[in-house]
């Protein structure tokens, strides 16, 4: 199989960047890779747009912990499932 192939599909190392692009930087090549593979991979961009979702309600979560004690009561867990599916549907 061909190097280009192999990014193409490639899902596992795909996601695999996807989330190593949220914690660090990629090197050019990685960059390069993902770009390829999303370019042609609709289920990898959503993966991406649900992990960058997730990473952002989690951090919010902790900023706003910091603040105040929070607690994670039930209208709390149905608005962050509506938002999710909200922008899931999008």
């Amino acid at each position: 199989m061909s190097y280009l192939k192999r990014i193409i599909y490639n899902c596992k190392q795909a996601t695999f960047l996807i989330d190593k692009k949220a914690t660090s930087r990629l090197s050019f090549r990685e960059m390069i890779e993902l770009r390829i593979h999303l370019y042609g991979c609709s289920f990898c961009r959503i993966y991406k747009k649900q992990s960058r979702m997730i990473n952002e309600m989690v951090q919010e979560l902790f900023r706003s912990s910091m603040e105040r004690d929070v607690k994670l009561d039930e209208n709390f867990k149905n608005e962050l499932q509506e938002r999710i599916e909200a922008e899931l549907n999008k």
